[in-house]
């Protein structure tokens, strides 16, 4: 009868050695590359919020720039004062239109009325 050969179990094989190499060396590279994609994705996070944050930023100036043209728009222009020698020289002219009877009472008053801004 033929005998088997004796194996001996200490140590593997070189093929067992390079089939252990193999499964080490795909675990770390699997890891390396779940945690490098991990932190690419953490990264690309972090600069889409940084870009909607920098986004918001602008439009809220744009929305101030904005409301102040509206608000400046909106806002009744304050007449320049008038200086005395104008206004006088245009309250003489009513006065002279109101004599010429060019201009009744009432349009008198309400002409002199603007003029003095009351």
């Amino acid at each position: 009868m033929l005998r088997r050969p004796v194996v001996a179990r200490g140590r593997p094989g070189l093929l067992g050695t390079m089939a252990r190499t193999a499964v080490v060396a795909g675990t770390a590279t699997a890891v390396v590359g779940g945690v490098r994609g991990a932190q690419n994705r953490k990264a690309q996070e972090a600069a889409e919020q940084q870009a909607a944050r920098q986004a918001v930023t602008e439009q809220q100036q744009q929305l101030a720039q904005m409301q102040q043209q509206v608000d400046q728009m909106q806002a009744p222009a304050t007449p320049a004062p008038a200086s005395s020698p104008d206004l006088i020289t245009e309250l003489k002219k009513l006065a002279d239109l109101h004599t010429a009877g060019v201009l009744t009472d009432d349009e008198f008053a309400a002409a002199k009325a603007r003029l003095l801004g009351s």
